[in-house]
């Protein structure tokens, strides 16, 4: 049975996102029908890491963080006869930044009811950190820097993967974020190789490792990309496999949430870490 939710939702703590207020997602979820609300906040970077976007503006303030939870809870009081509120965040794994990551999760793990595990950000060949979502722009300097669109994808696979296999400790997410994110310009930077056996060899390890799927719906309103992450070609071997799919609409505004949910043909789970269910 299909778990009425949407569990990947950004809020005005994003300094990418709208300013609307958690509120109003609250009271969109509802008037959407939604039983189940999850809050995914980008977590803060790690202190000794500099964003790479040209507006740093990546992840949620550390001194917002009390500010969040404080809003989350309160809501989560406030209408609880309603909705079933969580609070998390969307994690990011940034290699060779894991022992600042489980810092971070160690920090606030007793205070997340649920979470994502998500790449945005890669190694380049010279070594500095690159955001591969960020804009086309920059992922054109992104395909320059690495020498060609196959090699963009090989690289954000791989950190994927060892994203995947990576010791963040007891607070680690088991719900991993729109595995196929690199493909978000592909429209216009298309590789040249299909990378489907790569999607297929990291949808095995989730299943070996009893993790989640991120379902996100983001990608069918992505100008040069239209498709779900992944595409629903893929969530249906993943869900054949028996991995849970979560939906999630990946909002950073009100008016976004639960879109796309209509889109995916495919039967949603509830995410198995969530403490109020």
């Amino acid at each position: 049975m299909n778990t009425i939710g949407d569990f990947h939702v950004h809020t005005n703590f994003c300094p990418h996102g709208s300013d609307d207020s958690m509120e109003s997602y609250v009271l969109a979820a509802i008037k959407s029908g939604l039983k189940h609300l999850t809050f995914t906040e980008h977590a803060p970077l790690p202190k000794n890491f500099i964003d790479p976007t040209p507006e740093k503006d990546s992840a949620m303030r550390w001194e917002d963080i009390n500010k969040y939870f404080d809003e989350a809870n309160r809501l989560k009081h406030l209408y609880k006869d309603d909705l079933t509120i969580n609070v998390g965040f969307e994690i990011d794994y940034i290699e060779g930044f894991e022992k600042e990551s489980i810092e971070i999760l160690n920090k606030f793990g007793n205070q997340i009811d649920d979470a994502i595990l998500s790449v945005h950000m890669l190694i380049a060949p010279n070594g500095e950190f690159v955001c591969i979502d960020y804009s086309m722009g920059e992922f054109e300097r992104i395909v320059d820097l690495f020498g060609s669109v196959d090699a963009v994808y090989s690289k954000y696979y791989e950190t994927l993967k060892n994203a995947l296999y990576s010791d963040l400790g007891e607070f680690k997410p088991i719900r991993i974020g729109h595995i196929t994110l690199i493909e978000k310009f592909s429209k216009v930077f298309k590789s040249s190789t299909s990378f489907e056996d790569e999607i297929i060899s990291i949808l095995s390890i989730i299943k070996e490792l009893g993790y989640e799927l991120d379902a996100n719906a983001a990608g069918f309103f992505k100008e040069y990309y239209q498709s779900s992450y992944p595409s629903p070609a893929i969530l249906a071997i993943a869900e054949e496999m028996g991995i849970p799919l979560i939906f999630g609409s990946d909002s950073h505004t009100s008016h976004h949430i639960a879109r796309g949910i209509d889109l995916l043909p495919i039967t949603f789970s509830s995410p198995k870490k969530l403490k109020n269910d």
